[in-house]
């Protein structure tokens, strides 16, 4: 237990029989219950598992729930959220099986939760000074972009590093929330806090180290994710502000979302259709020109203050983050 509180780790596994091993030997005491989620790996990783729970006695903490088809890693995760619900799990975290979650620092995640200052807390590895340095460059500058993305389509503007798995959540939050329509694959982190702000629910930003060059194997392709993710994105926006303001409670800024988002691309297009214009035809008017420019610039006005509105209406969402924890300083990440 943590201050008094059951936690369970959920831990998604796809063919980790390298790194799952020594995820599970360096899980924290306090943890209760350890849920590993294997998503039908064509790998060792359920036997590696499986020898891990019979080192345990005849008292395992560790359980080994697995799919019989691969369904992928927002499946795997939703699979342990309902074991936890199911066990009536006070806090429920989220470590990948491959090792690039730091054991050392879980307390610090599930702490916010635990205490009740939070109802949901995720690692943010964009905070560490050495970030630049230490992430590979294109998926820091692909999760920076997912991330500007996903503030604007959830509502938590202070929220970075969308793209972590590293995470806790209170089991009201768990509750409330449908896991049943939660994005299966990659993107089930910017789905959940869509989610999750529809009901008003707390998130915390919680500092926490890169950790990479630890024996994984990254099986995501960023040329295929960033197209598929961005159209995800997008529509869980819209889902959003119909849930969030038109549904729940009625607020105007959806209606300068829609303004915004029909003058602006009206312009747009007229904007191309006088430079095409322009040149196979010669010269256009140029209060033409004007026009466009004007319906642009009013679009964009109209959707900077819906963005506006949207932030102060989820200001009070916000938790402060703790910060690194003092004297921790700003270690090398782990190694292999």
């Amino acid at each position: 237990m943590f201050e008094g509180k059951t936690v369970a780790v959920v831990v998604p596994a796809y063919n980790e029989e390298a790194q799952i091993g020594q995820v599970l030997a360096t899980m924290p005491d306090f943890v209760d219950c350890v849920l590993v989620v294997d998503d039908a790996s064509a790998d060792r990783t359920a036997e590696v598992v499986g020898e891990h729970i019979a080192a345990e006695g005849d008292a395992p903490r560790t359980v080994l729930l697995r799919h019989e088809a691969n369904a992928g890693v927002g499946a795997a995760v939703v699979t342990g959220y309902r074991e936890a619900i199911r066990r009536r799990i006070d806090v429920a975290a989220v470590m990948a099986g491959d090792g690039q979650m730091d054991p050392a620092e879980l307390d610090y995640v599930v702490a916010p939760v635990a205490r009740g200052e939070a109802d949901y807390t995720k690692g943010n590895r964009l905070f560490y000074r050495r970030a630049w340095e230490t992430i590979p460059r294109h998926r820091y500058l692909g999760n920076a972009f997912l991330s500007m993305l996903t503030k604007i389509a959830s509502g938590y503007w202070h929220v970075a590093d969308s793209q972590t798995g590293y995470t806790a959540i209170a089991l009201a939050a768990l509750e409330t929330i449908d896991l049943a329509n939660v994005y299966r694959r990659y993107g089930y982190p910017n789905d959940l806090l869509v989610r999750l702000n529809v009901y008003d629910f707390r998130v915390a930003d919680v500092p926490i180290r890169p950790v990479y060059d630890v024996g994984e194997q990254s099986k995501m392709r960023l040329w295929k994710v960033i197209p598929t993710m961005s159209w995800l994105i997008f529509k869980r926006f819209c889902w959003r502000l119909k849930q969030k303001y038109v549904v729940h409670d009625f607020h105007p800024l959806v209606l300068f979302y829609a303004f915004g988002f029909l003058i602006f691309w009206a312009g747009m297009l007229f904007g191309l259709y006088l430079f095409g214009h322009r040149l196979v035809r010669g010269p256009v008017a140029g209060t033409s020109a004007l026009f466009s420019a004007f319906l642009i610039l009013t679009g964009l006005q109209l959707q900077l203050f819906a963005m506006w509105f949207d932030m102060e209406r989820n200001r009070d969402l916000r938790v402060k983050s703790p910060g690194r924890r003092p004297g921790s300083g700003e270690p090398e990440p782990r190694r292999s």
